[in-house]
């Protein structure tokens, strides 16, 4: 069966997808202008203790969606993430595409790593969720999509380009999305402080997500 259009590569999702997908949140606007970093992938050794260490440097808060396997590799970088004052999500326990796994594996998996991170927040890895895993999750979970994808992921593009995919795309309440992960570091190492410069100089507040 051919699965919903709801890969998103592009810096921001186009709008019918995200009228079709109404029971996720893909943006939070408030009264005061306010982003939303998010982090997809960890946690890991090296990396989301190099994006905390940016994060406090700031004095910002976001939120990290966490594999559930890597929370169980490594349970003092994921406590830290707690501590230093950051909201946790779910990412799956195996970074699952939901496309390609069967309804009744993927909600397990789901909910393996929902009750481990302990947070009814959840992102789809990869942005795939078909429309009734979208459904069936949303009565249980607040699934959380984005409108500003910075593709720090992608080996094609450098630093500076994922610096301009925020910066070309950001409005109050944008949910932002990075990665902690080796493969992302090239591009993040730049555009994280950048970014958060950048959104500072333009006042914006960087929150976390508080919604559970």
């Amino acid at each position: 069966m051919k699965q919903p259009l709801l890969h998103i590569n592009k810096p921001q999702p186009p709008l019918i997808v995200e009228k079709l997908y109404s029971n996720v949140f893909w943006r939070i606007p408030q009264q005061q202008k306010t982003v939303y970093l998010t982090f997809d992938d960890g946690p890991v050794p090296v990396y989301t203790p190099w994006v905390l260490d940016i994060l406090d440097s700031y004095n910002v808060k976001a939120t990290f969606f966490c594999v559930g396997d890597n929370v169980i590799k490594y349970p003092e970088i994921f406590n830290s993430i707690i501590q230093r004052g950051h909201t946790v999500g779910s990412h799956t326990f195996n970074h699952l595409n939901g496309w390609k796994t069967l309804n009744t594996n993927y909600f397990e998996n789901v909910c393996k790593a929902a009750q481990l991170v302990k947070s009814t927040l959840f992102r789809p890895p990869y942005g795939k969720i078909t429309f009734k895993q979208a459904r069936v999750l949303s009565e249980k979970l607040t699934i959380i999509m984005w409108d500003v994808l910075s593709k720090d992921y992608d080996q094609s593009i450098d630093g500076h380009t994922c610096f301009e995919n925020v910066k070309n795309y950001i409005s109050n309440g944008s949910i932002i999305v990075f990665h902690d992960s080796q493969k992302a570091f090239k591009n993040l190492e730049y555009a994280l402080p950048k970014t958060i410069e950048w959104l500072i100089e333009q006042g914006f507040a960087c929150s976390h997500l508080t919604i559970d």
